[in-house]
């Protein structure tokens, strides 16, 4: 599933409740694009984009971390910097999932997103920040999304 207009999830002024709204995943551009199936497969009620089918292939971490939010999206990346603190703190986004797998096959990437969807739900990944390397899940979460 993609949103209406694919360069725009869409997105309402309404105050919601999360847990009503398709869990939504965004892959980073360094994810193969080939996961992105894979998931809607595996999770056929979830709405799941790769970058490059929503315009954002070669955009820069903000427009990407935008784009996410406006769908209320996680993102899945192996770029380090979606962990900085920092930039993209916990509890003030949709969530992100660092992969740090190697070698960053599709067979490593599903092996670690499927532990890290085993292992948690949907309501304990938003907002958090989860670090998936080839034996350890780390998960920062924060109480609330603001």
């Amino acid at each position: 599933m993609a949103p209406d207009e694919p360069n725009q999830p869409h997105s309402s002024d309404e105050a919601h409740d999360e847990s009503d709204e398709p869990f939504a995943v965004l892959l980073d551009q360094n994810v193969p694009r080939s996961i992105c199936e894979w998931l809607r497969q595996g999770h056929p009620g979830w709405r799941v984009w790769h970058v490059v089918e929503v315009g954002l292939a070669g955009k820069s971490d903000r427009q990407v971390y935008e784009w996410a939010q406006a769908a209320h999206a996680l993102i899945v990346t192996f770029d380090e910097d979606f962990a900085d603190q920092r930039a993209f703190p916990v509890g003030h986004h949709y969530g992100v999932v660092r992969l740090r797998v190697w070698p960053t096959t599709i067979e490593m990437t599903q092996f670690a997103l499927g532990r890290l969807f085993e292992e948690f739900t949907e309501a304990e990944l938003r907002g958090g920040l989860a670090i998936v390397d080839r034996t350890h899940i780390r998960m920062r979460r924060h109480s609330t999304l603001t």
